[in-house]
């Protein structure tokens, strides 16, 4: 019991010394107080909204690529999704493949096949297996406005889309699409090579 009383006195003691304390050594409210572990506070990672390093007159957010730049693997099209657009891309593009590259013709025969097909047909007279379920029929690609257009502004439609039919850019690489259109041009030769649409378009005309 004896050496309990002592404890408990020993603790009073303590506890008065700390409330003594506490009144004695006054904190400073002009100074800052200890930081234990500040990278808690202060990350070496810089926030969105932080203060930049460098720049005094903006924030994380301000570090933008200059003017002009270009993403790496991104190549621009700057031509409006306007029949104005078309005729200036059909003015100022050029298909980088010539007539008799057979080896790009026959990927454009490819490509064809398996995008272009399901609507413009085989042969290019617009009845693809999908214009046999609903969907509306597009012009014929022998016809003398599809003969006289140049190859920059079908780029320009196969890019941007026209009428119903959608862009086919995220599925179309750049180079396919002007492979796709050295292939037109040997439909479009007389006399026409004739093409069946490929099995996979056809499974995705019966899907549709």
């Amino acid at each position: 019991m004896k050496g309990g009383v002592t404890i408990i006195g020993l603790l009073v003691v303590v506890l008065a010394v700390l409330i003594g304390a506490h009144w004695l050594i006054l904190p400073d409210p002009s100074q800052r107080n200890y930081e234990f572990f500040p990278n808690m506070v202060e990350s070496y990672a810089r926030d969105a909204q932080s203060p930049p390093p460098l720049l005094d007159d903006g924030t994380a957010l301000d570090f933008r690529p200059p003017v002009g730049s270009v993403a790496r693997g991104y190549m621009p099209f700057e031509y409006p999704a306007t029949p104005e657009g078309a005729l200036l891309a059909g003015q100022q593009l050029q298909n980088p493949f010539t007539a008799d590259d057979a080896e790009a013709a026959a990927r454009g025969a490819i490509v064809y096949s398996n995008f272009c097909a399901v609507c413009h047909g085989g042969a290019g007279h617009g009845d693809g297996p999908v214009t046999r379920k609903g969907v509306p029929p597009p012009p014929s690609l022998l016809l003398e406005h599809a003969l006289e257009m140049a190859d920059g502004q079908m780029f320009h439609v196969i890019t941007t889309g026209q009428a119903n039919m959608a862009s086919y850019a995220s599925q179309i690489e750049r180079a396919d699409r002007w492979r796709v259109i050295l292939h037109v041009r040997r439909l479009q030769a007389v006399p026409p090579v004739e093409l069946e649409p490929s099995e996979d378009a056809v499974a995705q005309a019966d899907e549709s």
